[in-house]
């Protein structure tokens, strides 16, 4: 997160918009807290997935994308564990 240049508030923000935008785009219902996790934890996931394949993913827009992207994977996992 340091690394991409962003503080923790901006990571707070960020990764709520990603939760959010993860959150319409899958179709679930959670609440705001978990949209900030969700962007969070999705952007630190697809972060260290996206680097296996050499692509980094850097700044504010960066962040917004790899949370994004993550959370829609966590998403996804969470619905295959509850079946």
């Amino acid at each position: 997160m340091e690394a991409a240049g962003i503080g923790w508030l901006a990571a707070i923000i960020i990764g709520g918009i990603a939760g959010w935008l993860a959150e319409q785009f899958m179709k679930s219902n959670m609440g705001v807290l978990m949209n900030i996790i969700l962007g969070i934890v999705g952007a630190v996931i697809a972060n260290a997935i996206l680097s296996v394949f050499g692509i980094v993913l850097g700044g504010w827009i960066g962040y917004l994308i790899a949370g994004f992207i993550g959370a829609c994977i966590l998403i996804a996992v969470a619905r295959a564990i509850r079946r």
